[in-house]
């Protein structure tokens, strides 16, 4: 337990996961639990709650493999991450996905900003629900590739309906870790 937690330190560093995420006198993480439809997740933090919504629309639009919408959904994001200390590169991630030129790039884009969203959840403060990561192993040319969902049910980001299917659930977030 100890290892695990030292790792998650240490990727808090590197990544959204600033442990200094409660910081006095921010009403954000102490006004009212905003609840997503995704599943009834509820986050204590309404800025976390809102990187959770954004991260769940993108994660939705490539499932759905509509390009367009994963600009928006992207963009938002960006926003929600930029506004959150800790995730500042991240958001310039999700710019990158706004941008990109077509779908194959989000797509692969969408790797890293998994990666750090994944570790921010761990730490943050869910009041209900469960969050699952998700992956499959077969993104990224083999490699794999993770991604969050709020249901049990594999929905493949990576490749959409080419593979709908394709992957598993690794982790479940839950209440009370």
């Amino acid at each position: 337990m100890r290892k695990y937690l030292a790792v998650m330190l240490i990727t808090g560093i590197v990544s959204c996961t600033n442990t200094e995420k409660k910081v006095a006198g921010n009403s954000d993480t102490t006004s009212g639990v905003v609840d997503t439809i995704a599943n009834h997740i509820e986050l204590k933090d309404n800025k976390v709650q809102a990187i959770y919504n954004g991260y769940i629309a993108l994660k939705d639009a490539l499932v759905a493999a509509k390009f367009e919408d994963a600009q928006k959904a992207a963009a938002v994001l960006k926003t929600d991450l930029a506004a959150y200390k800790g995730c500042e590169s991240t958001a310039l991630t999700a710019e990158k996905i706004a941008v990109a030129k077509d779908i194959k790039n989000q797509r692969a884009l969408f790797t890293s900003l998994s990666e750090d969203v994944i570790a921010l959840f761990k730490h943050a403060d869910l009041i209900k629900g469960s969050i699952f990561v998700q992956h499959c192993p077969m993104a990224n040319n083999g490699v794999g590739g993770d991604w969050l969902a709020s249901e049990k049910k594999i929905q493949n980001p990576y490749y959409g309906d080419e593979m709908m299917d394709c992957g598993r659930v690794v982790e479940e977030i839950r209440t009370g870790k």
